[in-house]
């Protein structure tokens, strides 16, 4: 498996263009080293909007899914700083989705990412997850493009925290999640309008509408890059 772990939690919101410098020195000095602090946080990586100045993509590959009601998280979750307590309302139209890794090709931290939130069509998800295994065993190896990765949402035990009630509105979630990452924009554009279109997905097992959004790589860390023993 190429993630960095068994589960992953994925996150799309938007950031209003005022806030956006501030946002990202607070996401990317405290609380990136903040999570990844936290056992089982891996990777983190921040996308911005390849299509708007406000849209936001994060990843955090993680060991496993239980990392998401493990105690050190949720105390997390309920003592944010200063800093998050100020910034948290700032985050609007989130899409949260705590995830188990189906399935993980290439790499994941490249010039761009393609993700399309999804769901499987009623008797169809084993159907939809083998096509989706095909198309990412050949895909991650073509040129331009670096690799293909399919999540699926699992709500762990873990009541509302304070963190997202300070964000105002219930989090909205994605069922299913593909993210294709790419090296050469114009290739996970193509791919986008052929081997993964709306029909294509439907044709592989997915129901009918899709959310699709282009991102570009803005910030990537493992939990070692964070640690004392890095610096």
């Amino acid at each position: 498996m190429s993630l960095l772990g068994k589960a992953a939690l994925a996150m799309w919101w938007d950031m209003a263009p005022d806030a956006r410098a501030d946002f990202e020195h607070w996401h990317a000095h405290e609380h990136f080293p903040e999570r990844l602090s936290i056992p089982g946080f891996r990777r983190a990586s921040r996308w911005s909007s390849a299509e708007n100045e406000e849209g936001v993509f994060v990843i955090y590959e993680l060991e496993d899914h239980a990392v998401l009601s493990s105690e050190p998280y949720a105390a997390r979750l309920n003592a944010p700083s200063a800093w998050s307590t100020r910034m948290m309302p700032l985050h609007r139209n989130m899409v949260r989705s705590q995830c188990r890794v189906l399935e993980s090709h290439g790499v994941l931290t490249s010039r761009q990412a393609l993700t399309i939130r999804l769901s499987p069509a009623p008797g169809r998800a084993e159907s939809l997850r083998a096509a989706v295994r095909r198309l990412g065993q050949k895909l991650w190896m073509q040129p331009g493009m670096a690799g293909l990765h399919l999540l699926r949402h699992e709500t762990p035990a873990l009541p509302s925290t304070t963190e997202q009630k300070m964000r105002g509105l219930a989090d909205k979630v994605a069922d299913w999640v593909l993210v294709v990452c790419a090296y050469d924009p114009a290739s996970l554009q193509a791919l986008g309008e052929n081997e993964l279109s709306d029909r294509a997905l439907v044709d592989m097992g997915a129901a009918q509408g899709t959310e699709r959004h282009r991102y570009s790589l803005a910030l990537s860390a493992t939990a070692y890059e964070f640690s004392p023993a890095s610096s």
